[in-house]
């Protein structure tokens, strides 16, 4: 019985398979009509080599995609890279094994020309190895403002580089390299995009030094401390301590426009902070009267000065200037009426 089914369609065509010689069918077809069949039947061969074909890339995609996140070597890398060890899931790699898995992947590392498949396997498996030590980092910076999730991602920048300036032969391990580049590289993250308003890094320096001292002098004081015992302690002026103090004001800033607390009863921050100020409605009447108070004989300036500066009564004042409460009581009666009209005159 002559074999009808097609062969494999990933296999090298042979000349007994039916679909290379789609003439065959002509044979039996004096009508002619076998012709077009066999141009279909070829076709619908072609589109089904090229799904086969797609289904395997997507296959060996997937594969290597899920061999990847399972902390495993991927399928075209086993082969180029006989001599690594087996490396686990990263989340169940503790951290001794993970300094002597770091240790291997750097010195294999170092004989790897950058820019290859292989050096960015090694590099990107040693990123994830070591991504531990950037979450202990950024847990000493949980209680910022900023998300944890951004922190995590600069800290791992921060390892990235140490990763690349890293060498075995200084004998120093790999965390306590990496560590310093991870924590300085969160810190600028916080210094360069987290204060509300830029201050200079004077300040921003001035000011973690005050709260560490803060904390340190509240602690064996067991009270807030004076300004002039944060000045005794750091060394500087009571100016520089105020001026620091200040500068904690600009790392966050709260809209105007920012709604309460659901426990809150009052309205927007724009309409807490608002006040009426009733001393505006005299402006203009103290300026006009500076003018005339000024040509105001002295006797009469010193009244006015004792009277509504001073708060001085008219019976003290006559003690004061040797003369009878009366007469005071003349004089500021006449000075009065005299400014009452210069004032009308200017409206």
């Amino acid at each position: 019985m002559e074999e009808t089914m097609s062969p494999r369609l990933d296999a090298p065509r042979t000349p007994d398979a039916p679909s290379a010689h789609p003439a065959r069918t002509t044979a039996h077809d004096p009508a002619g009509t076998g012709d077009a069949a066999a141009t279909d039947a070829a076709q619908a061969a072609a589109a089904t080599d090229a799904a086969v074909e797609a289904a395997d890339a997507v296959e060996a995609a997937a594969t290597e995609a899920a061999a990847s996140a399972a902390g495993q070597h991927p399928t075209g890398l086993e082969e180029d890279l006989p001599d690594l060890p087996a490396i686990p899931p990263f989340d169940e790699v503790d951290s001794l094994d993970a300094r002597a898995l770091s240790k291997t992947l750097f010195e294999r590392l170092t004989v790897l020309e950058e820019g290859t498949h292989e050096y960015a396997y090694v590099r990107n498996t040693l990123v994830e190895l070591n991504l531990a030590l950037v979450k202990f980092a950024a847990s000493r910076f949980r209680t910022r403002s900023e998300p944890m999730e951004d922190i995590i991602q600069v800290g791992t920048i921060g390892l990235i580089k140490a990763i690349d300036r890293f060498e075995l032969t200084r004998g120093v391990e790999f965390p306590t390299f990496a560590m310093p580049t991870i924590i300085g590289e969160i810190k600028r993250f916080f210094r360069d995009t987290s204060w509300s308003v830029r201050v200079p890094r004077r300040l921003q320096e001035l000011r973690l030094e005050l709260a560490k001292a803060g904390d340190e002098l509240s602690q064996q004081l067991d009270r807030t401390p004076t300004v002039g015992e944060l000045a005794e302690r750091l060394g500087i002026s009571r100016d520089e301590v105020v001026e620091g103090m200040a500068a904690t004001n600009a790392y966050t800033a709260s809209s105007l426009d920012a709604q309460p607390e659901e426990d809150d009863t009052e309205g927007a921050l724009a309409d807490r902070i608002g006040y009426e100020d009733h001393g505006l409605e005299g402006i203009e009447y103290v300026e006009s009267l500076k003018p005339m108070i000024a040509g105001l004989p002295q006797r009469d300036r010193e009244i006015l000065s004792l009277r509504f500066v001073a708060n001085m009564t008219q019976s003290e004042i006559g003690e004061e200037l040797g003369i009878s409460q009366m007469h005071v009581s003349r004089l500021l009666t006449k000075t009065l009426v005299k400014l009452r009209k210069g004032l009308t005159l200017e409206e």
